[in-house]
């Protein structure tokens, strides 16, 4: 696995560096470089706050002295119209910085709403929500932990920490047990092995070999519930494949243990959350 904080880093400064370039030059044009000042983030919906790491790692990398009180904290409900923190610091590192940080904040928000979503529907059963590699380039760490604050769990971070065999390799490979074989030949001892199948003869063969997880594809859910009943709780079973709020209820109520959503990190909608700030000071 990467460091995570590595990442945060590397992400927070691109960012910046993104934004700001060589100077931010209306901010440095009518903001002297001793003022001071504080804003307040206010949510202007209700949703699921996330990104509070994030926000904190902006404001540090342009004013170091920066102080960020969380009134809302990750994983917490906001209502519209409340409070859920306030910054502040340099006039200038915050207001060079806004942008950014809502950014990241609107975002994570937003997918740990529809997290949380999908999990009070599927609350009623043993099944847990995963996300996707489906993030945006560059953004999956963060994406990743806004999903956890949602209250869902994490798939594999990428294409080096699981083998998780689909279609296009298995047509490759010459089948099922052409892949599962030469994956337990050449890759790593301890990684685990995911296989999808898209029907229950594909289950069938997939449950002789020695693999740690079946991915149901595209299924119906009488289907699920047959593939379920076969597999008897020998390998843990994952539903993926066009979920939505409407269907995550009776997907789980199969008895699969995972269901995988792409939209809670392809399709998001950001949190809208407004950033004010107060009259600067300028020191003595």
């Amino acid at each position: 696995m990467k460091d995570i904080q590595a990442e945060i880093d590397r992400l927070v400064t691109s960012a910046l560096e993104e934004d700001i370039g060589p100077g931010d030059v209306t901010t440095e044009s009518v903001i002297g470089a001793s003022a001071i000042t504080k804003g307040i983030f206010r949510a202007k919906q209700e949703g699921i706050v996330a990104g509070w790491q994030i926000v904190k790692k902006v404001f540090h990398k342009l004013d170091p002295g920066s102080r960020l009180e969380i009134a809302v904290p990750d994983g917490a409900k906001t209502g519209n119209g409340v409070t859920i923190a306030s910054v502040e610091g340099t006039a200038r590192a915050l207001l060079s910085g806004e942008r950014t940080a809502l950014n990241f904040l609107q975002r994570m928000s937003g997918i740990a709403t529809a997290t949380r979503l999908y999990v009070e529907k599927v609350r009623h059963t043993k099944a847990v929500i995963l996300d996707t590699r489906k993030t945006a380039p560059g953004m999956r760490i963060t994406d990743k932990l806004a999903v956890v604050h949602g209250g869902g769990k994490n798939h594999r971070a990428g294409l080096y920490d699981m083998a998780l065999l689909k279609e296009n390799h298995i047509a490759v490979a010459g089948g099922i047990a052409q892949a599962v074989h030469k994956v337990i030949a050449s890759a790593p001892k301890n990684l685990q092995i995911e296989v999808e199948v898209r029907t229950l003869e594909e289950l069938r063969e997939a449950l002789t070999l020695p693999i740690h997880r079946i991915m149901l594809d595209n299924m119906d859910t009488e289907t699920m519930r047959d593939a379920v009943h076969i597999t008897g709780g020998k390998v843990p079973l994952e539903a993926s494949g066009n979920v939505t709020l409407d269907t995550v209820s009776s997907i789980a109520e199969t008895g699969v243990d995972f269901i995988s959503v792409g939209s809670l990190t392809h399709s998001v909608k950001a949190l809208d959350i407004s950033l004010i700030f107060e009259s600067v000071k300028e020191l003595a």
